[in-house]
């Protein structure tokens, strides 16, 4: 086994060990983003619920929430709702979606390792064909027709070029569709989270002028 590797990439010229290097980056990349989606998601999920249960007037209980979801996006949406310190409903939703996009490289951290895995491997792989080609009309114009295996292992090493390239690129092509999904359900989950804030924070005031409106009456 680690003879046919070795002269794999001998006659790849280095092709082959580059080619599972990218591999290698895009797997861990995708283990990487599948756990923090994994958590992300399931957190909003959670703190959908908990702000359903939020009594507007009570602050208290959104304090307990910063500080049971710190470290996540959605806790520090929490937390920056609460540092903004205003009612003002268009004030508070622009401070937010500040805090969106800051969070947003949070997202898609990493991704730009797959992308460039999917252009790449192929890319790899069809410099590998074109070696391992090269090398098989060397061979045939050395010595003819006289030694067809070495003409044919030529063509073998080009072929696995060419398959190992494709390989890559259906992975990540695969796995970048699906966390460009959960970067987007992220997103979404996010902005309800930041419409539930505004409508909690911005609705204690309006109940107070609402209430000094009728006295005035």
């Amino acid at each position: 086994m680690l003879d046919t590797l070795v002269n794999l990439s001998v006659n790849s010229y280095g092709l082959i060990p580059l080619m599972g290097f990218v591999l290698l980056a895009a797997l861990i990349v995708i283990a990487d983003r599948i756990l923090f989606f994994s958590s992300t998601i399931k957190k909003g999920r959670n703190l959908d619920i908990d702000l359903g249960r939020v009594v507007p007037d009570n602050l208290i209980n959104l304090h307990e929430l910063s500080e049971h979801y710190a470290g996540s996006i959605q806790g520090a949406l929490v937390r920056h709702a609460l540092a903004c310190n205003t009612y003002d409903e268009k004030i508070l939703e622009r401070k937010l979606e500040e805090e969106l996009v800051r969070q947003m490289p949070r997202l898609d951290r990493n991704l730009w390792v797959l992308d460039t895995a999917v252009t790449l491997g192929p890319l790899l792989g069809l410099l590998g064909t074109i070696i391992g080609m090269m090398s098989s009309f060397d061979i045939l114009g050395a010595s003819g027709t006289n030694n067809p295996m070495a003409v044919s292992g030529g063509i073998a090493h080009a072929l696995t070029a060419t398959a190992f390239g494709l390989v890559i690129a259906i992975i990540g092509v695969v796995s970048l569709n699906f966390l460009n999904k959960r970067v987007r359900m992220t997103v979404l989950q996010l902005d309800l989270i930041k419409s539930m804030l505004v409508s909690i924070l911005t609705s204690v005031p309006r109940k107070e002028k609402i209430h000094v409106a009728a006295v005035g009456h």
